[in-house]
């Protein structure tokens, strides 16, 4: 009968067998579903009715062993996707899965991030230079004060994605929807973007200077405490584009001033903003 014990817990636990917790709680159980089943057999029971009553003792153990193995399968996977302080340059990550995924103090300069989602991940005070990420997801995800230098975005997912503090020289964003991205106290003025589309976009206290956006859609942007002298927004579209207007210098009107809008297409109230500003408008056209 202790035989019958063993074949019972070993299909129970079959599909298991892999999960190391699991494994553990399969010796842990045999060993006191052999006492139980001794102690009904002391107690005057056929084999029968002792298998009977040990088995119901442990109530829907397949329930129970399923939860411990998809939480154990859960914290293996959080660890995997634990990289803090590694030294992982030029590494291939390319397609992978890492929700919330810690790569915070790493090394990764050169690293393929290609088409992997990333979602709710950090990589904080890393260096991330000449890394990949295009087609990736980086929804949710934090990328302050670590070194992006000539990294490519090319199509990559932007939703909700922090840069602050970044260096972005050399960086290339192209045919990105930025979505409720923002950029803080990052200097923007080395990096490229083509064929954007700025969505909800926040550029706090950072430095545009010289930028160029032509041809490029602006919708819901907020330019906040943000350098823009010599930027150009030729034949771009802005729609209910914010350039505060609280506390400005004579040197701020004078800096709008140098902003290049030709061929631009705005709004109502983004041009009446603009035109308050004394920005040039004269080649644009408004929708």
């Amino acid at each position: 009968m202790n035989e019958k014990l063993t074949q019972y817990l070993n299909g129970v636990f079959a599909p298991y067998d892999e999960v190391k917790s699991v494994t553990e709680l399969k010796a842990d159980l045999h060993s006191d579903l052999q006492e139980r089943f001794r102690d009904l057999k002391a107690e005057g029971k056929d084999d029968e009715t002792a298998f009977e009553m040990t088995i119901e003792s442990i109530g829907d153990i397949e329930q129970t062993v399923q939860e411990v193995a998809n939480l154990s399968r859960s914290l293996e996977r959080q660890v995997v996707t634990n990289f803090n302080a590694s030294n992982l340059p030029t590494s291939d990550f390319a397609g992978v899965v890492a929700h919330k995924g810690q790569f915070k103090s790493s090394a990764l300069r050169g690293s393929n991030f290609t088409n992997a989602d990333l979602t709710g991940s950090s990589f904080a005070s890393s260096d991330a230079r000449d890394a990949k990420f295009d087609g990736a997801n980086l929804t949710d995800c934090n990328l302050s004060t670590l070194d992006l230098g000539n990294v490519s975005f090319n199509r990559s997912i932007l939703v909700r994605t922090i840069f602050s503090k970044s260096g972005l020289d050399g960086a290339k964003f192209t045919g990105v929807r930025l979505t409720d991205v923002t950029f803080s106290l990052t200097d923007l003025r080395k990096t490229i973007f083509q064929n954007c589309i700025f969505d909800g976009v926040e550029f706090k206290s950072s430095d545009l200077g010289g930028m160029r956006f032509d041809g490029q859609t602006f919708i819901g942007v907020k330019f906040e405490k943000t350098a823009l002298n010599e930027v150009s927004f030729k034949n771009a579209t802005l729609k209910n584009v914010s350039f505060p207007t609280s506390s400005w210098s004579r040197k701020y009107y004078r800096i709008i001033k140098t902003i290049c809008f030709d061929g631009a297409m705005m709004d109502k109230l983004t041009y009446a903003a603009l035109k308050g500003m004394d920005a040039n408008l004269s080649k644009v056209t408004v929708i």
